[in-house]
This record gives C-alpha cells, structure tokens and sequence, in this order.
C-alpha cells in the first residue's frame, strides 16, 4: 500500500510529509532545466543502485515542483555512489547543472562529489572544475574544460545508502557539439474496437525544439484514418480488423527521428454481458479446497478478528476501536485517537466480509468448522453495530474522517485529500453489505441498508453539477457496479443504475495526475498497465464493468488494450503481477525479476479483472487466467496451516511468512477472495450455464432457463482432470452448458512443452459425444432433467515452460507445470537448487504426507542427484514463520520457480 518498509525512516517521513512542506517553489528552481540546449534532455540515465531504482526523473526537464501540485514526485534512489548519463552520439559540454533536494531536511546531501567523463576505454576526471556546489533547494552550476563523450558521470561520495538528494541535472551543449537527434516516444502498443478510435499522443525529447511533427499509416489490412495527421496528439480510425503499424515522426530542424506503434483492431464484445452467480450456501467435495477452506475459517479468520479486536498492536494497528472511537465522536462524547493508517477500516470491512463468505460454506459435520463459524456468528452480531454506530447521519463512513485533525483534514473529497482513502474503505464496506445480505438471505439488511445510505450519500455529493472528484486508491469504483448490479437484482431494474453511473464519473475524472495511481491521463486514453499494481487493478476491473454495463467504446478500446499489455507484456507464470520496479508496483514491458513484489492483493485485483473480462466476452480464456493466478500467487499466499500469511509472492524467494503486517490490507482480502466459491465457479448467460472453475462442491444456481439448477462436481482436480458433473435443474429446462476447455498457454509470454489444450473426452449420460468448441467452452445444448450427468477428462501432462527472451531474469531456465499448477523446488527437498535440471524425464508421484498431500514432480539434476518440485501454492511451509516480515535480503532463494537449464 505505502513505499515498502525497506526505505529508511528519513526518506519515509520525507514521502509523508504534506506536499506543500516537501517541494521547493518556483522562485528556488530557476528554469535551468527547461532551457535550449540541456543535453541530458536525450540521454539515457543508469546507476550504481539496485535494479528498478528510478531515474529517469533526472532529466525529465522538470525540477521538484510548486505547492499544490498533486503530482507525486518519484524518489530516486542511488544505492551506491554514481549516476551517468548516456548519449548515442559523442557530445560536447564544459557546464552541468546540479539541482540537490533534501526533502526539507530529511535527506542527507553527499559530502562531496566530482564529474567524471568517458574518453572511449575509462572514466576521467574533468580538469578543471570550478562550482561543485551542494546548496539544496537550487541549482548548483559547476563548470570544466570542455569535453567530447558518451558518457558523463556524477560519483558521490559520502552518499546515503538510498540517496533520493539528485533531483535534476542538467547538461549544457556546448557550441562545438554535433546537432543531436530528438528521441521520439510513438506510445504504447494497442488494441482498438472496429468501430471505435485510438487517441495518439507523440512524445519528443529534444535539445532544441521541435519544428514539425506527422503520423502516417506503415502497413494494415485496411484504411487508417488520422483525425489531423501533423499533429502530436490526434485520434485514428480503421476501417477493417488486424494489425496495423503507424509511424510518428518529428523533426527538430532538419534532424528527423521516427518511432512507431502497434495497434490490433479487434471486434467489439458481444453486446450483452453475462451475469454473476451470488456466492450463497454451498458445500464443498474436494481434498485440496476442503483444506484449504478449513483452515481458513478455523484459523486465518478467527485470527483476522483477534488481531482486529486487539487494543494494542504496535504493528499494523487501527481495528475495530476505531469504529468505537468514532461512534462516542459522533455523539460528542470524549473520544480517543484515530489508530493505524488513515485506510485501517479496510482490514475490518475484509474481515466482515470473509466471515460472510465463512458462514455460508456447509461444514458438513466438522466439529471444528462447526465452532468456528459458530463464533463467528457472534462476532458478526457484536461487529455490526459497532461499524453501524460509527456511519455519520449522512451515510458517509470512515472514522479516519470522523476523529480527523480538523486542522489538517478540512473537506471530503477533496483534490488535497486525494491520498485519504476515502472511496477505498467505502468500497470494501460496500462489497461486505452484499455478501452479508447473501448469508441471510435477505432477512438482514442492516449492513446493505446502510451500504445504500453511503453510496446515496456519495451520489448526492460527486457528479455533473457537484463535486468532480477521484480517490488517489481505486475499489469503490468497481464496488459500486457490483452493488448498483446487485441493487438491480434484488430491488428491480433500475433501482441501481446511479451507482454504476457515479462510478463511471469517477473513472472519467482520473487526468492531470500520476501514472502511480493511474490518473495521467484519462482512463479512456490508458493502454499501458503503469504504476501501483493494486491500483491498476481496482481500476482496470472497475474500467471492464463500465465497459460492460455502458458499451463505451473508448472504455471498451482501453480496457482490452489494458489487459493485453498486462498479460502478454507485464504478467508472471505464476499469475502474479507487479515486479516492484515502482513503488509496490509495474515496470517497464518484459521487465520481470524474480524477487517479485506480487502482492497478494494485487492477486485479488487480477481476479476481479480477468472475471470481469470473462462476463463481458463469454470466452474462457479469462477463467483460464484468473484459475492461475488462485491455484498459484493467491492461494499460496497463506500458509498451509492457515496461522500466517505473505504480503509479497516471489518467484524465487528466503522469506518466510509472517502472522502481521505494517499494512495489513492483504488479510481479509486473501479469504473473502478465495471463498467466493460460486461466483468464480459459474457464471450465468442469456442461453445457459458456463462452468468456469472445476471443484468438487454442490452449488445451486438461480434463473437458468426459466428455473434454479443444483450443480454437484466430482473431482480431484487439479491432480487429475476427470470431472463428473451432475445437472440437477428443479424442473426441466432447454439450455447450453458451457464447460471451459483449458489452454494452458495463458500468455504469449510462456510457452509450453507440450502443448496442453482440447479435452481427451466428454460424455452425456455415458454416450460419448463431440461438442463444438467454441471461445473456450464445449457448448452442450439439450434439454436437461434432474440427475443428467456430464463426465468430462481433460489432458494433465506435465509441461516444462520456457520464458519469451525479452525476459532477462528467465532466459536459459525452465519451469514446471501440471495443469494449472506451477511448481517450486525448494532446499528442503533438494541437495542444491542453484545447479541445472537434468534430462532425465521427469515423473509424478502423489505424497499424500508431504504438504497436507500434493502431487510432486520427479526427476533429475544435472548432477544426477533427485529433484523433487513440489505446487508453487506450497511453497515456504517448511521454514521458521515470523512475526513481521523479514526482508531476507541477503540470504541465498530457497524456493524457486525458474530452474536453470
């Protein structure tokens, strides 16, 4: 949620001072970085720090900037003691401009440094320097002897472990220097509706400026249009589908570079969604989710609710005692502090909603399950009128606002207050009420009475005419189209459709910001997955029901394009994203390290999303994807035993779990996620049932043809892919059963050997049959009656995986995969992870006391010794837990998903 907690306290408190403490003004930067002939404007920025350190902020041309203004400055973080700028032609320089930030002296400045050029083979000093200043705040001018390079560097000494002090540097062209060509930014590769328009937007760094611009179609099956062709920012049509190449060019002079993008022209989605299955009572049939499932609501929840009900964390603290706190504040009696995070209501909200999920599973006897839902039937009657008492008489709720600092906090919704959290917690408040109002069937609407309060009172608040607003963290958009759905389902057409509109304007406001919280420009225009990858998430799913309940074109061109850059550019085999690069965030396309940030979280996000997608184009791929990151990056977020959890998933990993977190947002978002059973197992089409998910459960699904059908799945999936459905509907009914046909190449990224599609065999009522197969699903259309059953054998073969080349942290490695299960190998099944895979064919075993009982792969290394790789979801059960992450920073992986080759 926040920078991540390696930083040192100084930058820390630095990034949470107020913006108006943090950045210097106009008057003290000066227009050095703006001016004609800063070379550094085109030169490529490295250094001496960690991977994924930002720098590219050195010579953005823009100096830290004035009060007020809601961009969020990046840190860059020099974990050594250099920087240097790169050129692709030699230059000529005698003066650089040095711009030192201290963070309103939070931040060491270096004790010293020196400049340092390339003369072909080694780094020298330049003679005579005179300036070398250290005066924070300003530019620092330090002249030389002019020199010709490549390569320029600044070396500090004295420096900072994570230096953020180098703001900007500038370098002036000399008049000896050689005209340097602009470099050109044509955008990010897309995807476009048939029938709708990309919106171009040229970027150009030049020395000098530039004199004229101008796209032009390269190639493509049909006709491009250019709304206007010289200009940088334009929009273009095409009148056929394909791929098609435009090329922008820009012109400083007579000095032309040209950069050029890739656009898909694809068909719109089909014009009616498909509609969502409620998570109600179910029972679930299967020895993987049965365990999982219980340890869940026998451990992880009941210690969700202790930790929330705790008085005295120190760690990741603001629970339940917020609420009360609030409550006595709205009645004017005395009243203690806001705990914790000014989001902390997040965690309860989760876990109100997880026990929601929690009650309606069948414990089928288990005395265990049986306690502990019966606990939490209480804790639930204890909880809610505690939040309840906390909701202000206008419906609005979140005590961070309630027991405010009213000398710093003046108004909701507010542009300075962007970072507030407000739609956040209304968000996960929202989504709580519905689950809650599933659980009892309706009989209790305390919770969705006062979810329509908050979401009536955001409504009369923020739309044309009132406020124009966005949170600076996405939930409560996609909150309010699953509750106005909702609304609609349960009060009748219509009764909901101001929330899905309120939640359109407030994605249509997200401009004028930061790619961190995805409002850099409209979300219309996005194509790009950048910036904190929970954010993107929570916006991009809210992005693909806006889409879907509006038939937006534009929303529809962006979200497609959206997904594709994530999952054919940004997306690890695990089903994790976020590399870390950026603050809890992505990095640049193909840029994806194994020490993963992967927030579990960011899990959830990608869930909703590919869901999302799912509904909005009927086509399994989607459940395919969202299967992948449950089964891997989600589920192995806890424990086996359900007593600690990982806020990051890596690839290739020492740390261990841990009971708590600073930021314990992941909490109840893991279980609330993975109990939602029945929404991710089935959804719901205008001619039938789509079965997205392969559990052995009984769940019942409502208005299938005109009647309620009980589905029952016999499986031990994902350890063999024989699947028994049976078709219970209450009366007989005419309709298609759509059940998803897996390809277990889910990104253009990975590529698998062998290739795992089709099914081997489908049977109706024992008569084997051949479906057409059709997006993903064998569509069986017949009339069903009580008891018909459906067997269905997908093809399980293990696949070893290898990464696209552009992947550096994969190349000559392999990984492992059995269905939709990735693999680790981990030190303590293997004398020495480090070394290659060898030859020898690899085998399954089932072990059923290894990891409450996996199917492990067998083979060799290729020093002849045993190789043992077990689920990717069992990953780290076999180390000391922790109270409180340990970085383990300096420790060897003892559990890896990529194996050398």
């Amino acid at each position: 949620m926040l920078i991540h907690r390696f930083l040192t306290a100084a930058l820390l408190t630095a990034v949470l001072l107020p913006a108006a403490a943090q950045q210097p003004t106009a008057a003290q930067m000066g227009a050095a970085a703006n001016a004609e002939g800063n070379l550094a404007i085109v030169a490529t920025p490295t250094g001496s720090a960690r991977p994924g350190a930002v720098l590219d902020l050195l010579n953005d041309g823009e100096t830290p900037m004035e009060p007020g203004d809601r961009r969020a400055r990046p840190l860059a973080r020099q974990a050594n003691q250099w920087v240097q700028y790169e050129w692709k032609q030699p230059v000529s320089t005698r003066q650089i401009g040095v711009f030192w930030w201290d963070h309103t002296g939070t931040v060491k400045l270096p004790g010293s440094y020196h400049i340092e050029y390339w003369n072909g083979s080694a780094f020298l000093p330049v003679n005579n320097a005179a300036g070398l200043g250290l005066s924070a705040g300003k530019f620092n001018f330090t002249t030389f002897d002019e020199v010709t390079t490549t390569r320029l560097r600044i070396v500090m000494d004295s420096a900072d472990r994570w230096n953020a002090a180098l703001a900007e540097w500038t370098v002036t062209e000399s008049e000896h220097s050689k005209p340097i060509p602009p470099i050109v930014m044509a955008g990010a590769d897309r995807d476009v509706m048939l029938d709708g328009k990309t919106y171009l937007d040229g970027r150009t760094k030049s020395v000098h400026s530039i004199t004229r611009v101008e796209w032009k179609k390269l190639e493509g099956p049909g006709t491009v249009t250019i709304a206007n062709p010289a200009a940088a920012q334009s929009t273009a049509t095409f009148s056929a589908p394909g791929v098609y190449r435009l090329k922008f060019t820009a012109w400083q002079g007579k000095l032309p570079t040209s950069g050029e993008i890739r656009i898909k022209v694809v068909p719109p989605p089909p014009s009616k969604r498909l509609d969502v299955v409620y998570t109600k009572h179910y029972s679930i049939d299967s020895k993987l989710w049965n365990d999982r499932a219980k340890v869940i609501i026998t451990n992880w929840i009941p210690w969700c609710i202790r930790e929330c009900e705790r008085t005295d964390l120190t760690t990741g603290e603001g629970g339940l005692d917020n609420f009360i706190e609030a409550a006595k504040a709205l009645k004017g009696e005395p009243h203690g502090k806001h705990k914790g995070y000014v989001f902390s209501n997040a965690w309860v909200h989760q876990t109100v909603e997880a026990m929601c999920e929690a009650l309606m599973v069948d414990p089928k006897g288990d005395k265990d399950i049986i306690a502990a839902q019966d606990k939490m039937k209480g804790t639930l009657e204890k909880w809610i009128p505690i939040i309840l008492a906390a909701q202000e008489p206008d419906g609005y709720l979140q005590t961070a606002w309630t027991l405010r600092d009213t000398s710093r906090w003046h108004h909701r919704w507010s542009p300075e207050g962007r970072g507030n959290h407000e739609g956040y917690v209304s968000g996960y408040f929202i989504e709580s009420a519905i689950n809650h109002y599933t659980l009892t069937e309706g009989r209790d609407k305390r919770l969705y009475n006062a979810a329509r309060k908050l979401a009536d009172c955001w409504v009369a608040n923020i739309g044309p005419g009132k406020i124009a607003w966005f949170d600076g963290h996405q939930e409560m958009e996609q909150a309010l189209v699953r509750f106005g759905r909702f609304v609609n389902d349960m009060e009748g057409q219509g009764h909901g459709d101001k929330y899905i509109k309120l939640a359109k304007f407030l994605l249509d406001n997200r401009k004028g910001g930061s790619e961190y919280d995805q409002s850099h420009v409209p979300v219309q225009e996005q194509y790009e997955a950048v910036g904190h990858a929970v954010r993107a998430m929570y916006t991009y799913s809210g992005m693909a029901d806006v889409a879907a309940e509006t038939k937006d074109v534009d929303y529809q061109s962006a979200v497609f394009s959206l997904w594709d850059n994530l999952v054919n550019r940004k997306y690890y085999i695990t089903g994790g994203i976020g590399s870390g690069e950026t603050s809890e965030g992505f990095g640049p396309d193909y840029s994806l390290r194994n020490n993963a940030y992967c927030e579990s979280c960011s899990s959830c996000g990608l869930i909703f999303f590919e869901y999302k997608m799912n509904l909005a184009y009927h086509d399994g791929k989607y459940a395919d994807l969202y299967e992948e990151t449950m089964y891997n990056a989600l589920l192995g977020s806890l424990s086996l035993d359900g007593k600690d959890f990982t806020y990051t998933n890596a690839l290739s990993t020492a740390q261990p779990r841990y009971e708590w977190h600073v930021c314990p947002c992941c909490v109840g978002n893991i279980p609330r996620t993975l109990l939602m059973m029945p929404t991710w197992t089935y959804v719901r089409g205008e001619d039938g049932l789509y079965v997205n998910l392969f559990v052995g459960s009984n769940i019942n699904i409502e208005k299938i043809a005109g009647t309620n059908v009980q589905m029952v799945q016999k499986t031990d999936y994902p350890w063999n892919g024989k699947v028994d459905l049976t078709v219970n509907p209450e009366t007989p009914a005419t309709f298609t059963l759509y059940v998803r046909v897996p390809n277990r190449t889910t990104s253009e990224l990975y590529t698998p050997t062998p290739q795992v599609s089709g099914l081997i065999s489908l049977r109706v009522n024992g008569q084997r049959i051949t479906p057409t197969i059709e997006h993903g699903y064998a569509a069986i259309h017949r009339a069903w009656k009580k008891g018909d059953k459906v067997a269905v054998e997908l093809p399980m073969q293990i696949q070893r995986v290898t990464a696209d080349e552009k992947i550096e942290a994969d190349r000559g490695r392999v990984a492992l995969r059995y269905g939709p299960l990735l693999y680790n190998v981990e030190a303590a099944d293997n004398k020495d992870i480090t070394q290659s895979i060898g030859s020898a064919p690899l085998s399954l075993e089932w072990a059923p006391d290894l990891l409450h009982g996996v199917m492990v792969i067998k083979g060799k290394w290729a020093d002849g010794s045993p190789l043992v790789a077990v689920p990717n979801y069992a990953r780290m059960n076999r180390v000391p837990t922790t109270a409180t992450p340990d970085e383990s920073r300096n420790k060897p992986p003892v559990s890896i998903v990529w194996i050398k080759r």
